[in-house]
């Protein structure tokens, strides 16, 4: 299968899809780089250390998970007990009602509310005054990375009221970086320090955390977008935001990370070496009710054949049921499949619909 990933990869560079991009397919490692770095620039390297975006959230939910099955948590507590910032949560009487109306939420926002991005907060899909205020308090989501400290964050978005009663519905993203705020104070230590315990070092994940090491910078390709006179720079090459030292707090932020670190934490969690089996059929099963899962919750028809687990998406009907993954903003991408067969592909090009097309063409490479 290696050949095909390569040929898909060398087709979408050709095309103009990314410069480069670097994957592997199947139960071992083996790496495939295609393309440049940037435009013009050096061949792109399978060691480059990548920003993964919401490809963090898989790893965060094995955190979380790592911590119940210790004892430390449950997955039904209520999360206040450590973030009395969401003590009492206000609900809207309706998703894209005024701000002003709202009730007390009648139930907590709890640990499985998180991990499946029913908590209430999350990113909204019509032009609603809930979307006006978390653009205008500078905590809606998107491609750059966030502007606010972890705690500023917090103390911002609670604030602010949730669109649904938690458990309710479903709105992605924000539920996770409530997490890693959670994961450092459930422990009262950083959060990155509980990943190092619970999930980089148990993987054997060298060059994965929320900075890129000075020393390492030079691995850390420029991002790039798809704009009106093609490839567009949206971040530089060796420094930025992800170089260390962090610009405060990133507790609730994004990850970088290595195809073969990424690689080495999903063959870690098949192999049963960071979660009991129990606990990792919870995170790739489906965990969202019906009625959670509201045409106007994300984009049009990802409900079909689709379902969220922990802090991934599962395929729930057709020939690749049962599989799971999830991808990045700035076009990684990732699934596992029940025969234990890996694909990870990584770019850095924010989502367009190019880079669906990569991402969908992925999705056949495989015949489990």
């Amino acid at each position: 299968m290696s050949e095909a990933l390569r040929d898909l990869l060398t087709r979408h560079v050709d095309a103009g899809t990314m410069p480069g991009a670097v994957g592997t397919i199947g139960e071992s490692y083996e790496p495939v780089a295609v393309g440049l770095a940037a435009p013009g620039g050096p061949p792109l390297r399978t060691d480059a250390i990548f920003r993964v975006q919401s490809m963090t959230k898989a790893v965060t939910s094995v955190a979380a998970l790592r911590l119940v099955q210790d004892g430390v948590i449950a997955l039904d507590d209520p999360v206040a007990t450590w973030l009395p910032e969401l003590a009492e949560p206000r609900v809207l009487t309706h998703p894209d009602a005024p701000l002003e109306n709202w009730r007390p939420a009648q139930h907590p926002i709890t640990v499985r509310h998180l991990l499946t991005n029913q908590s209430g907060y999350g990113m909204m899909t019509s032009d609603s005054p809930l979307r006006q205020a978390m653009v205008d308090a500078g905590v809606d989501a998107g491609a750059e990375p966030v502007d606010l400290g972890a705690k500023d964050w917090l103390d911002v978005l609670s604030t602010l009221p949730l669109a649904f009663e938690p458990g309710e519905g479903w709105r992605y993203h924000h539920s996770f970086g409530i997490l890693g705020i959670l994961l450092g104070r459930v422990a009262d230590r950083s959060t990155e320090e509980v990943l190092d315990d619970t999930v980089f070092r148990p993987s054997g994940m060298r060059d994965t955390g929320f900075t890129v090491p000075a020393d390492r910078a030079h691995r850390l390709p420029a991002a790039f977008r798809h704009g009106a006179e093609g490839i567009e720079q949206s971040e530089p090459a060796g420094a930025g935001f992800y170089v260390e030292p962090a610009p405060f707090d990133v507790s609730h932020a994004e990850l970088v990370s290595t195809l073969a670190d990424y690689h080495a934490f999903l063959r870690a969690l098949l192999d049963g070496r960071l979660i009991d089996a129990d606990l990792r059929a919870g995170m790739t099963s489906n965990q969202v009710k019906p009625s959670a899962k509201g045409p106007d919750s994300f984009f049009p028809g990802f409900w079909e054949s689709t379902g969220w687990g922990y802090g991934v998406s599962v395929v729930t009907d057709g020939p690749h049921r049962g599989r799971f993954g999830w991808s990045g903003g700035l076009g990684t991408d990732f699934f596992v499949d029940p025969d234990g067969t890996i694909c990870i592909v990584m770019t850095q090009v924010e989502m367009s619909d190019r880079i669906l097309a990569l991402f969908s063409d992925l999705q056949g490479l495989s015949g489990s």
